[in-house]
C-alpha cells in the first residue's frame, strides 16, 4: 500500500472527537480541494505491505484506528484486506472518504465518514452515495462561507442521511457566522471545530 504517514494523535473531528487514535494516512487523491490541509498526501507515499502496517499497529496496541488520506478508497483492494484483519481483532475503525468512490464493500468492517464537498472546495462528491450510509456512519460538510452553508442545508433537506451530520468550518474562517447559521436555520447537525489544530497536534 502507498502510505503517506502513520501517527498517533487525538481524533480531531467526527463522532469520535477527542479519543486517542492511530491514524493511517494513505497517499494519493483524486481531488484537489482549494483548502486541502494535507497536500503532501495527494501523491507519492511509501510502499508498505500489510504485515508491516499490522506490526506498527501492534506496537501501539491501539483499540481505535482511523484510515484517512488523501483518498483511501483509491486503494480499496489492499485496504479491504487490512480492514478484515483489524476487524477480526476487534479494532474500531473509521474511514474518512471524500464521497466520490463507492464504499459499500468496506462498511462491514468500518464506520464511514463521508466528506461532502461544498462549493468553496472547487470539487464535488457523488451525492448518490448518501443513500448507502448506515446509522453508524456520518457525514461532514467543511464550510467556508454562507454559500457553503446554504449548499449543506439543501443537501440535508433533500437527502435522508441516517448517520450523524457535522458542519466544520474551514480552519481560520469565521466560526461565529457559521454557528449562527446553524442556530438560525435549526439544522440537525453538530457544529465542530478541528480539535487537533486548536491544541497544536497533527
Amino acid at each position: 500500500m502507498k502510505i503517506a504517514e502513520i501517527f498517533r494523535s487525538l481524533q480531531g473531528e467526527g463522532k469520535n472527537q477527542g479519543k486517542p487514535c492511530l491514524f493511517i494516512r494513505l497517499a494519493g487523491c483524486n481531488l484537489h480541494c482549494h483548502w486541502c490541509d494535507t497536500p503532501y498526501a495527494q501523491a507519492g507515499g511509501t510502499d508498505m505491505n500489510i504485515d508491516t502496517i499490522l506490526e506498527k499497529i501492534r506496537r501501539v496496541n491501539t483499540p481505535y484506528v482511523c484510515i484517512t488520506g488523501g483518498e483511501p478508497l483509491l486503494q480499496a483492494d489492499d485496504l479491504e484486506q487490512l480492514l478484515i484483519l483489524l476487524h477480526a481483532r476487534g479494532t474500531a475503525i473509521d474511514i474518512e472518504t471524500n464521497g466520490t468512490i463507492n464504499f459499500t464493500r468496506l462498511q462491514p468492517y468500518a464506520s464511514i465518514c463521508m466528506d461532502v464537498k461544498c462549493p468553496s472546495s472547487g470539487e464535488q462528491s457523488n451525492l448518490a452515495l448518501l443513500s448507502a450510509l448506515h446509522p453508524q456512519d456520518s457525514v461532514k460538510f467543511v464550510v467556508k462561507d454562507q454559500t457553503d452553508c446554504q449548499y449543506a442545508r439543501e443537501i440535508i433537506i433533500s437527502y435522508r442521511i441516517p448517520g450523524e451530520i457535522f458542519l466544520s468550518p474551514v480552519f481560520g474562517t469565521d466560526c461565529k457566522t457559521i454557528a449562527q447559521f446553524i442556530l438560525d436555520t435549526n439544522l440537525p447537525v453538530r457544529f465542530q471545530i478541528q480539535l487537533h489544530k486548536i491544541i497544536g497536534l497533527k
